[in-house]
């Protein structure tokens, strides 16, 4: 049997850093519980923080406290902040990421509240929606008596727990645009029984059952996230969900996220093996976490080939889903795999084969990202082109491009390679018979001779060979480019004519945006670059926005799966 890992991604992960609230949920300091996490050698960590509540919407402990307030509210104003600190405090020794669980208080003032809070979660890495209260004011998971109180006022286990889906099928109507994952499905088990209807909702025909079924297609069809929880199984009522619950959402091709829902520093990290076992048993061999939004794809196997595999595809995930709109993302990609990832056509249903082409193709919306950790082979192909010997600084490129095409000379491909000691090299296969190179050259030596240490135009030329181990951008949109994927990446998809890419790499140049490498194609008279770049990002995606109806698109691309 294969080995499974100790660690879990987690989304619903550990409530803490509330240590300044009227009542404590989650109290832990934060950086106690990373040091721990860095002592287990863990290489993620996952915070989550519950979306303050209306004042009508409180537990009976709070209410006994006799304190009117916003459960949460100071702390959460401050924790984008506090974890934003913590990620420069410990950048380079942990990844930190957090998430907003949203509370469902109805469609009315609860939603407009809820939309609030969304905005005041700046750089949440996901958000779970979970209902916790009902509408006539008392809670799923408060204590036995404000349960029996619930049950009394509707009259029946089956009403109880019809109400509870009605609510979660009503959170997802109106803000399933603003969620990722559905949190604990199944909490009302806490405190009442599951009917018999539910328990067997995979061949009932009570109402109730069909009810679940359709709420599990509904998942399905908004492209959520299942919350596998643990904390039930801490509370003595088993995980969230049940089996049974999770066996039809695998049919359903429903993601799962994992998670132990821990509320203390030593809880912190148990059941994560549990939780990877408790999926497989329904079927699943992955399961999603989530970056800036973005779903990225984890293993439950302890296999070193495997995880890096798994590197490459939320590689190519994140590149396909930030040239997209917020709604464009959310739909689950097509998948084609080949050579070495081609285990992965068995994972992914409706996924394709591509022989023994050694790279993974993404594909939603009409565009699509080709990525592998494959070095890319040499094609040996002849061209003319202009070999660059120059600084690696700031506007070096531009002024190169900028005079090609003062002289009317297209770029149609371009390598780049930066040399790490404050010099770089660069190759530009140029159209044939088109303007005058020499002219060209001159122009440059003659205005730049202590930027350009060598420039030479040379016919029939090899490609030169910069490549280096890493992930690859193979092709975007089918066009290849081959570039090595660093921090930041800028995609373009643009007019194919002299002149257009120099618009972008003025902009970044006046900016003192340094290009690290660059990688240009085209398809008939639509041009592509991968640019990778370093500066600052606000600074870039206003660049971005500014290069006029030439570019269609224009994208910068930032990294942070692992």
């Amino acid at each position: 049997m294969r080995k499974l890992n100790e660690f879990i991604w987690e989304t619903h992960g550990i409530h803490a850093g509330t240590e300044q609230d009227h009542v404590k949920h989650g109290i832990d300091k934060l950086e106690d519980i990373i040091d721990k996490a860095i002592e287990a050698k863990n290489p993620s960590i996952t915070f989550i923080i519950h979306s303050p509540r209306l004042t009508n919407f409180r537990y009976t402990a709070e209410k006994d406290t006799n304190v009117k307030f916003i459960r949460g509210n100071r702390s959460y104003l401050n924790y984008p902040k506090r974890i934003a600190n913590l990620r420069k405090k410990y950048a380079g020794r942990i990844n930190i990421k957090f998430g907003v669980e949203l509370e469902w208080m109805g469609p009315d003032l609860g939603l407009q509240w809820s939309r609030s809070k969304i905005f005041q979660a700046e750089d949440a890495d996901y958000v779970i929606g979970s209902v916790h209260f009902a509408p006539e004011g008392l809670p799923y998971d408060g204590s036995k008596e404000e349960a029996e109180e619930l049950l009394k006022l509707r009259g029946s286990l089956e009403a109880y727990w019809d109400g509870y889906f009605n609510e979660i099928i009503q959170m997802i109507e109106c803000f399933g645009d603003m969620i990722q994952i559905i949190g604990h499905i199944d909490l009302p088990k806490l405190n009442v029984d599951m009917p018999e209807a539910l328990v067997n909702f995979e061949t009932s025909s009570h109402p109730l059952a069909n009810k679940f079924r359709a709420l599990l297609e509904l998942i399905a069809d908004r492209n959520l996230s299942l919350d596998v929880n643990m904390a039930g199984k801490f509370k003595g009522v088993g995980v969230y969900p049940v089996q049974s619950i999770l066996r039809r959402a695998r049919e359903l091709q429903i993601p799962v996220c994992v998670g132990t829902d821990t509320h203390h520093v030593r809880y912190y990290g148990l059941n994560y093996k549990e939780s990877l076992e408790y999926i497989q048993e329904a079927g699943y061999e992955s399961y999603v976490s989530y970056s800036k939004l973005i779903p990225e794809n984890r293993t439950i196997y302890d296999d070193h080939e495997l995880k890096v595999k798994y590197t490459v595809l939320n590689k190519g995930i994140e590149l396909l889903n930030q040239r997209l709109d917020d709604t464009e993302r959310r739909i689950i990609p097509d998948f084609s795999f080949g050579g070495s990832f081609s285990e992965f056509v068995d994972l992914y249903k409706n996924s394709t084969g591509m022989g023994d082409y050694n790279a993974i193709r993404i594909r939603k919306w009409g565009k699509s990202i080709t990525v592998t950790d494959e070095i890319p082979k040499m094609s040996g192909k002849k061209v003319n082109g202009l070999f660059s010997e120059h600084l690696d600084q700031p506007g070096v490129i531009s002024s190169l491009f900028n005079t090609l095409a003062s002289e009317g000379i297209n770029v149609e491909t371009a390598r780049l390679k930066s040399n790490k000691n404050g010099t770089a090299e660069a190759f530009l296969s140029l159209s044939e018979g088109n303007g005058n190179v020499k002219s060209a050259i001159d122009f440059i030596t003659g205005t730049d001779s202590g930027t350009f240490s060598n420039l030479t135009y040379k016919e029939n030329a090899e490609l030169p060979n910069y490549y280096r181990e890493g992930v690859y951008l193979l092709e975007m949109d089918g066009v290849a480019l081959n570039l090595a994927l660093s921090e930041k990446v800028i995609l373009t998809k643009h007019n194919n004519a002299p002149g257009v890419l120099l618009i972008l790499l003025s902009a970044l140049a006046s900016k003192n945006i340094n290009i690290a490498d660059l990688r240009l194609g085209h398809l008939n008279n639509v041009g592509y670059s991968a640019i990778a770049v370093k500066g600052d990002s606000h600074v870039i995606r206003n660049l971005l926005t500014k290069l006029g109806d030439q570019y269609y698109e224009a994208n910068l691309i930032e990294f942070h799966s692992f």
